[in-house]
C-alpha cells in the first residue's frame, strides 16, 4: 500500500479514535452514575423506614393506632373500597372525580394567570395599580373563602373556585416577574427593527418566559390539588377530600390513610408529567 493510500485510510479512522472519552471524563461519568444512584437508594432507604416505623410504632403502642392506621392495612382497604357502595362508594371513583377537578382547577388557574399576567406587562399604569392588592390576595389564607365560595358558587363550582384562588395568584405573581426579567437588550433589539408591542410580546416575551412558567406548572400541582381538597372537604359528596372527612368523622383511619396514599400518588404522577414535558421542551429549545 502506497503513502497516498494510507494517508486517505488513516483521516478516516482518526474521528473515531478522538471520540473516545478521555479517562478522566469517563471516570467523570462513573461518578455521576455513583452519585445518581446514591441519591435514588438514600431516598428508597428513607421510605423505607418511614414505612417502617409507621408499621412498628402503632404494633408497639407508641403511637395509638386508631389515629395512624399501618401501611399493611393500606392495600386491603383499598381492595375493599374499590367494590364497597353507600356513603363510601368506590374508591376509583372517587380519585378520578378528585383527579378531574385537579386538572380543571389546575388548567384554569394557569390559564387565568398568564392572561393577567400579560395584561399587567401590557399596561404599566394597571401592574401599579393592581401590584398591592395581587399581593394582599396572594397572602390571604384561602381557606377562608371556604363558606364564601360555597354560598356563592354552590357545591360543587365552589371545589373550581377554591382550586383557581389558592393557584392564581401565585401564578401571576411568577409569570409576570418572569416577563420583568426577559433581557431589556432583546426587546430593544426587536423594537429597533419596528416590532409592535404585540410582536415583542409574541417573539420575545413569551419563549423567553417558558422555564419560569414551567416552574409555575410545577408549583400549581400541588396548589390546585390543595383547593380541590379544601373545597371538598366543604361541599363534596364525593371525592378523595370527601373520603378523608367522612372516613375521620367515624374514626376508620384506614379510609383516611388510604386516601392520602393515592393523593400522594396522584401528585407524584401529575409532577412527573409536567418534568416530562419540561425535558422536551427544553431539548428542543436547545
Amino acid at each position: 500500500m502506497s503513502a497516498v493510500e494510507r494517508e486517505a485510510i488513516e483521516p478516516a479512522a482518526s474521528p473515531r479514535a478522538a471520540a473516545e472519552p478521555s479517562p478522566l471524563y469517563s471516570a467523570w461519568l462513573r461518578r455521576l452514575r455513583l452519585n445518581r444512584r446514591l441519591i435514588i437508594g438514600t431516598q428508597l432507604m428513607l421510605l423505607a423506614l418511614f414505612l417502617l416505623a409507621w408499621e412498628v410504632f402503632p404494633r408497639l403502642h407508641v403511637l395509638n393506632p386508631m389515629l395512624t392506621s399501618y401501611p399493611s392495612a393500606i392495600g386491603p382497604t383499598f381492595v375493599s373500597l374499590v367494590g364497597s357502595a353507600g356513603n363510601e362508594g368506590n374508591i376509583l371513583y372517587h380519585s378520578w372525580l378528585t383527579l378531574l377537578r385537579s386538572v380543571i382547577g389546575f388548567t384554569l388557574a394557569m390559564g387565568l394567570g398568564i392572561a393577567v399576567a400579560v395584561v399587567l406587562w401590557w399596561s404599566a399604569f394597571l401592574y401599579r395599580v393592581l401590584d398591592p392588592f395581587l399581593v394582599v390576595a396572594n397572602a390571604l389564607p384561602k381557606i377562608a373563602l371556604v363558606p364564601i365560595f360555597y354560598i356563592w358558587l354552590g357545591a360543587i363550582s365552589s371545589i373550581y373556585g377554591m382550586a383557581v384562588a389558592i393557584a392564581v395568584f401565585i401564578t401571576i405573581l411568577m409569570v409576570f416577574n418572569g416577563f420583568k426579567e426577559i433581557d431589556p437588550n432583546k426587546v430593544k433589539l426587536v423594537r429597533t427593527f419596528g416590532a409592535s408591542r404585540a410582536q415583542i410580546l409574541r417573539k420575545v416575551i413569551l419563549p423567553g418566559s417558558v422555564p419560569t412558567m414551567i416552574a409555575a406548572l410545577k408549583v400549581n400541582v400541588g396548589l390546585a390539588l390543595v383547593g380541590v381538597i379544601v373545597g371538598e372537604f366543604q361541599s363534596a359528596k364525593a371525592g378523595l377530600g370527601f373520603l378523608i372527612q367522612y372516613g375521620s368523622q367515624i374514626y376508620q383511619m384506614n379510609m383516611v390513610m388510604t386516601s392520602i396514599v393515592i393523593l400522594a400518588v396522584i401528585s407524584t404522577v401529575m409532577y412527573g408529567l409536567i418534568a416530562w414535558f419540561e425535558a422536551g421542551v427544553l431539548q428542543r429549545r436547545q
